[in-house]
């Protein structure tokens, strides 16, 4: 426990030593006071006492000029005279302006007495007023009245600064001459300067200043003069491009009174303890380093706990954080450089401040180091970074700019307003301005806002109940705004929905449907064949009933291997797992084959065929194969389910550069209105399933179609059944 605490305790000490060297030696970089100079009298501070001491010399004695002669120069231009008169406006708008100021005087006055003297003031200034555009004398003396008394107030001025230009007579001696009139002006009893090193030398004075010299080139006095506060007053004006030649001088003993000799001793009081304290600062660094090195710190402050906390933040948080501490840091330290001349207790606690946010800026220093260099070695993102997550939710505000500039605007004139508000709670005159501007502008925001809140709180609700699965009805969509079109959107996703439940239900039905039609369809065949093969064991049968029943399972064989065909090539139609060899094909010569491969079965039906083709050829680019099986599984369809005794039309034309085939037959079952299903697998017209089919048809058929990029349509009118096929024509 000792050691801890003794641990603790040198390094508190090593940050306090540590502090105190770093700012000895940044005072001395961020040195103010000109500590550096080896004398006060090379200080920026005594030169700022020398140009003082000119700009009083020139002001009281050079360019002096009494209130009376500086009367004397008064003038009044044409100019002067028309601004003054005009300065209001005309004098129709300044007897106005007169009559409406006394106006609500009168009518409130409590008596008529004081009416009355409303009305005669009221009046002079009227006749005042016309009496300046009748008269330019009239003007002039009221402009020489104010020249006047602007004059008297400057030199009112200018004696409060006597007691502070005696004081610099009595610390300085001056000898000045100019070099063009050869006029002297000097605090010393001598006419010339052959008798001057009598009253400045070394024994008279500290430090002499000589015009010209190495150092210095003539003097000029120029803008150097007190108050000059109008054009008009001629105050330094005159011979202010002369030049002078002469000595300056400090004296060494003029009594308490020196200001300049209090300043020299300060100085050197100062300076002394300004490089002890640079010296001791230097000792005071050298020491950290030993006990930082003894002690480790950086392996000290360095902490895995620590560490996980900081590389949570963001590493431009994190430099924010430093950036913070270090600015106070920094603060505290230039507030700190003058206690150390004035007042030690302070200049500790100070120290103990220093101390504490340079350790802050230190810890947040070792921990932020590794991570600057990883992301120059591209081992830490920026991409995580605070001020790259707000530069994307802006990109992300702005996606659609007309809804992120409206947005804007918005909170900028809120803004506004509600700064506005502030200033006319201090300034209640600018309620005449805040109140229209308010009513036209801020009160129609106000309103916006609240409907486009209550029209997305309306949106919420309608998107909440969709979410759990209530369908509420349709939002109203109320102009061309961007919550507008999202209720729009929010109205087509419920319809969608809709669509997609229904479906869902009618896909359950197919499903179960098909699984039942496909049980059916593949054990019809199936148990014939069991069937006739157990008889088929029986020894006793004749040789004519086994050849039958040989014939018989052979059929239902082969008729099982064209159902299990079928569904495999419907199968790979609709997952689109099947290659086309597409080539040039002539449909009209396509359709005939198909035709005479059934011509035995047609001949034999009593379906009445009608072929109408046209006389050339009509060419596609099709996989001839594949639609060969159409045409097939179509022509089979209409000896299947037609009814006996009718006609069947097939026929093949051009139309808006397509190749339409279609095929039209009398159904001899009842067909649903609705053609869709017929497009299922395993749906058939005849809903007994005494027929030969298998259901699979259509649904190849359509898929085969669909490759093509082409279209098959079923439509039925009572028991009129028609497909139609449209493929893409080529020329020849």
């Amino acid at each position: 426990m000792d050691t801890k605490w003794k641990n603790r305790s040198l390094l508190i000490v090593w940050l306090v030593l540590f502090t105190y060297g770093i700012s000895g030696v940044l005072s001395v970089i961020n040195n103010n006071y000109d500590f550096e100079k080896q004398s006060y009298f090379k200080t920026s501070q005594f030169e700022q006492t020398i140009d003082e001491l000119l700009m009083y010399v020139n002001s009281f004695e050079i360019a002096y000029q009494s209130k009376e002669e500086v009367k004397k120069l008064i003038t009044v231009s044409n100019e002067e005279i028309a601004e003054h008169r005009f300065h209001y406006g005309n004098l129709t708008d300044q007897i106005m302006n007169i009559e409406g100021q006394y106006v609500s005087k009168i009518e409130e006055a409590q008596s008529e007495n004081v009416a009355e003297l409303y009305r005669k003031e009221k009046d002079e200034k009227i006749a005042d007023i016309t009496k300046n555009f009748e008269s330019d004398e009239y003007v002039k003396e009221k402009i020489i009245k104010e020249k006047e008394q602007a004059i008297d107030e400057h030199f009112d001025g200018l004696e409060s600064y006597r007691g502070e230009y005696q004081s610099y007579k009595e610390a300085f001696f001056y000898y000045l001459k100019n070099t063009s009139s050869g006029d002297v002006y000097t605090n010393l009893p001598i006419k010339d300067d052959r008798s001057i090193e009598k009253y400045i030398n070394e024994e008279t004075t500290h430090h002499v200043i000589e015009y010209p010299s190495k150092q210095n080139t003539y003097l000029s006095l120029n803008n150097r003069v007190l108050y000059p506060d109008e054009e008009y007053l001629h105050v330094g004006d005159e011979n202010s491009d002369d030049l002078y030649e002469g000595t300056i001088a400090v004296v060494k003993n003029s009594g308490n009174n020196n200001f300049v000799l209090a300043n020299y001793q300060e100085f050197k009081t100062q300076q002394k303890l300004f490089w002890g304290k640079v010296i001791a600062a230097i000792i005071a660094l050298f020491i950290s380093f030993f006990i930082g090195r003894k002690l480790n710190v950086i392996s000290r402050i360095q902490s895995n706990r620590i560490k996980g906390i900081a590389d949570k933040l963001p590493i431009d948080v994190a430099f924010f954080f430093f950036g913070c501490t270090t600015f106070f840091w920094w603060i505290l330290f230039l507030d700190s450089l003058d206690y150390i001349y004035y007042d030690f207790v302070w200049f500790v606690i100070e120290l103990g401040w220093l101390s504490l946010f340079l350790g802050l800026s230190l810890v947040q220093g070792i921990y932020l180091y590794p991570r600057v260099i990883n992301v120059f070695s591209h081992k830490e993102k920026l991409e995580n970074t605070l001020t790259s997550k707000l530069i994307k939710m802006v990109q992300v505000a702005f996606l659609n700019k007309t809804v992120g500039w409206q947005v804007f605007t918005l909170l900028a004139i809120v803004f506004v307003f509600g700064a506005g508000f502030g200033l006319v709670l201090y300034e209640p005159e600018i309620l005449l301005v805040y109140i229209p501007v308010f009513i036209v502008l801020g009160l129609p925001i106000f309103l916006l806002i609240v409907k486009r809140t209550a029209y997305f709180n309306e949106i919420t609700s309608n998107t909440n109940a969709l979410a759990n699965g209530h369908f509420e009805p349709d939002l109203k969509i109320t102009g061309k705004s961007v919550l507008a079109k999202l209720a729009e959107d929010i109205n087509s996703m419920k319809h969608g929905v809709k669509r997609s439940q229904k479906e869902q239900v009618k896909s359950e039905r197919l499903k179960t449907e098909l699984i039942t039609n496909v049980s059916h369809d593949l054990r019809t065949p199936l148990t014939s064949i069991i069937t006739y093969s157990e008889l088929l064991k029986n020894p006793n049968i004749e040789e004519d009933e086994r050849k039958t029943y040989i014939e018989i399972i052979d059929r239902k064989s082969k008729r099982l291997k064209s159902l299990i065909d079928d569904l495999f090539e419907a199968s790979k139609m609709a997952s689109g797992n099947i290659e086309l060899s597409k080539a040039k094909v002539d449909v009209v010569q396509l359709l005939q084959q198909a035709l005479a491969e059934y011509n035995e079965s047609i001949q034999e039906s009593t379906i009445q065929f009608r072929v109408m083709n046209p006389e050339s050829s009509v060419f596609s680019y099709v996989d001839g194969q594949k639609l060969w099986r159409v045409f097939d599984n179509l022509i089979g369809n209409i000896l299947k389910y037609s009814l006996e005794h009718t006609r069947a039309y097939i026929q093949v034309k051009e139309e808006n550069n397509q190749v339409c085939i279609t095929f039209k037959n009398i159904s001899k079952y009842e067909l649903n209105d609705d053609v869709e299903e017929l497009f299922e697998r395993f749906k058939r017209g005849d809903k007994s399933r005494q027929t030969e089919g298998s259901g699979l048809g259509l649904a190849i058929a359509k898929s085969i179609i669909d490759l093509h990029e082409g279209q098959l349509n079923i439509d039925v009118d009572g028991d009129l059944y028609k497909v139609t096929i449209l493929l893409n024509k080529i020329e020849e």
